[in-house]
């Protein structure tokens, strides 16, 4: 799968959760346009409005039967009628509220809140995503990087006979020699395309991806052995970054190049080449004392 189909189905994905969050929010606010009815009060309010009923039931019933007993009897003992109180007067001045008011309970409240905080949060995790997979348009690893001219790079990484590899900071590679004539009896013949400008004097250029294939530590160079020791695990691999010792299970990886019209010679950071274990290496190591006990 292509980084471009990548980024559209996470786009796609985007989308749906973005439709998905403001549905759940827009049935949330529906139910509460208009007054609420008796069904959305909540319970405590409907069992204190039964207390009041019962409490306003209870006085009135209390009068009654006070006044039915002294006519029975047929004293003429005077009955006190208690009012009802003040909270359960009929002129009790009422308070208007708007509908809005009046609609909102405190669990459509929390509901609402919820819904907003898991909309806020797939927005984030939806715009991570979106920064995460967005294609690199220009510049940056993963892009095509020039490392200089074929010819000035050449003069740098091989100087009387010895190998002296040259950082590209930004491609995270090493830039090393490696001479034409080996290319058909080793294993890089499939895979010509890691090696570029030596059309001219037998002498091309290879990118090695400085990280080590074991656990991704970053590999240096160690010129007395001409090769390239890990400093994490002790992985080894010869001036060609290929394995020679220790826990890495293959070759260093190494990235496409090619040599543009200018002369210069381009690493291709988006297309990175795996290889296994070489059956027999194309330049001797180790040629000196290693850097990495």
């Amino acid at each position: 799968m292509n980084p471009t189909t990548i980024f559209i189905l996470v786009l796609v994905a985007a989308a749906v959760i973005a439709v998905v969050g403001i549905v759940m929010v827009a049935r949330g606010r529906v139910d509460s346009d208009g007054a609420a009815d008796a069904g959305q009060l909540d319970r405590r309010a409907k069992k204190a409005d039964k207390a009041r009923r019962k409490a306003k039931a209870s006085v009135a019933g209390s009068a009654t039967v006070n006044a039915a007993t002294s006519q029975d009897s047929g004293t003429a003992t005077s009955v006190a009628v208690v009012d009802p109180p003040a909270e359960y007067s009929k002129d009790e001045p009422k308070i208007e509220v708007t509908p809005v008011e009046y609609g909102v309970t405190r669990r459509k409240f929390f509901g609402r809140a919820v819904g907003a905080v898991f909309g806020l949060f797939m927005l984030q995790f939806a715009l991570a995503g979106l920064a995460f997979f967005w294609p690199k348009l220009r510049g940056g690893f993963g892009t095509p990087i020039k490392a200089g001219t074929v010819k000035e790079l050449k003069a740098e990484v091989l100087q009387a006979g010895v190998v002296m590899p040259k950082a590209i900071p930004a491609a995270q590679a090493w830039i090393v020699p490696f001479e034409m004539e080996l290319l058909e009896e080793s294993q890089f013949a499939e895979v010509p395309f890691v090696v570029a400008g030596g059309e001219d004097d037998g002498v091309g250029l290879m990118a090695l991806w400085h990280r080590c294939v074991h656990l991704g530590c970053r590999v240096p160079d160690c010129i007395p052995s001409q090769g390239f020791e890990c400093p994490c695990h002790g992985s080894k691999y010869n001036a060609h970054g290929e394995y020679a010792a220790g826990p890495a299970p293959r070759n260093l990886d190494r990235f496409a190049v090619s040599v543009n019209g200018a002369g210069e010679l381009v690493i291709e950071t988006g297309t990175v080449v795996q290889t296994a274990r070489a059956k027999q290496f194309t330049i001797p190591y180790p040629q000196g004392p290693f850097c990495v006990g």
